[in-house]
C-alpha cells in the first residue's frame, strides 16, 4: 500500500470513529431533542383542547395513547429497516425497489390489523367505563386515523432517512426520534380531525 493510500485509509478510519464518538452523537442530538421537546408541548396543548370530548367518550380517551404509541412503533420499525438497507447498499428511493415496496406493504398490513384490534378493544373498555359510542364509530375512527398515520409513517420515515444521509448525519441517531415525535403530534391532530367528522 502506498503512502497516499494509507493516508486515505487512515482518514476513513478516523471519520468512522468520529461518527460513533460520544462527542459527535451528543452534539448532534442535543439540539434535535430540544426541538422535538418543544414539538411535544404542542401535542399536549392540542390534546388539552379536546379534554371535554375525551371525558364524554372514554373509548376515544383510550385510543389516544394507543394510537400514538402504535404509530411510533411502526415508525421505529420502518426507520430501522430502511437504515439497515442503506448500510447494506440495497436502499433505493424508487417505486420499483422491491425492498421499499415490501416495507410499505408491511406498514399498511400491520396498521390495518393493529388499529382494527385497538378499535375493538377501545370500544370494549369505553363501554365498561360507561361510554355510549357504538362499535362501528369507534372502529371507524381507529382504522381511518390509523391508516392515515401509516401514510405519514411511510413518508416521514423515507424523508428522515434521505435527509439524514444527504446532510451527513447518522440515520441511526436521527430518524427514530424525529419520526416518532412527529407521529405523536400528527397522531393527535389526525385522530381528532377524524373524530370531528365521524362522532
Amino acid at each position: 500500500m502506498s503512502g497516499s493510500e494509507g493516508d486515505r485509509g487512515g482518514n476513513r478510519d478516523s471519520e468512522y470513529v468520529d461518527e460513533w464518538s460520544v462527542r459527535r452523537i451528543v452534539r448532534t442530538m442535543i439540539p434535535l431533542l430540544a426541538a422535538l421537546s418543544v414539538l411535544q408541548l404542542v401535542s399536549g396543548t392540542v390534546l388539552e383542547t379536546y379534554e371535554e370530548t375525551l371525558v364524554q367518550n372514554p373509548a376515544l380517551l383510550v385510543l389516544v395513547p394507543v394510537q400514538i404509541g402504535t404509530a411510533g412503533n411502526l415508525a421505529s420499525i420502518t426507520c430501522s429497516r430502511l437504515t439497515t438497507q442503506l448500510y447494506l447498499g440495497t436502499y433505493e428511493l424508487s417505486p420499483s425497489n422491491p425492498d421499499l415496496r415490501a416495507n410499505v406493504g408491511a406498514v399498511f398490513a400491520l396498521a390495518g390489523t393493529v388499529f382494527g384490534a385497538v378499535g375493538v378493544a377501545a370500544w370494549g373498555i369505553g363501554v365498561a367505563l360507561g361510554g355510549t359510542l357504538g362499535l362501528g364509530r369507534v372502529l371507524l375512527v381507529s382504522l381511518v386515523s390509523g391508516l392515515v398515520l401509516a401514510v405519514l409513517v411511510v413518508v416521514a420515515s423515507v424523508a428522515a432517512v434521505e435527509v439524514s444521509y444527504r446532510v451527513g448525519l447518522n440515520p441511526d441517531d436521527t430518524t427514530i426520534p424525529v419520526v416518532t415525535n412527529l407521529c405523536d403530534v400528527a397522531g393527535v391532530l389526525i385522530l381528532f380531525a377524524v373524530v370531528s367528522v365521524v362522532v
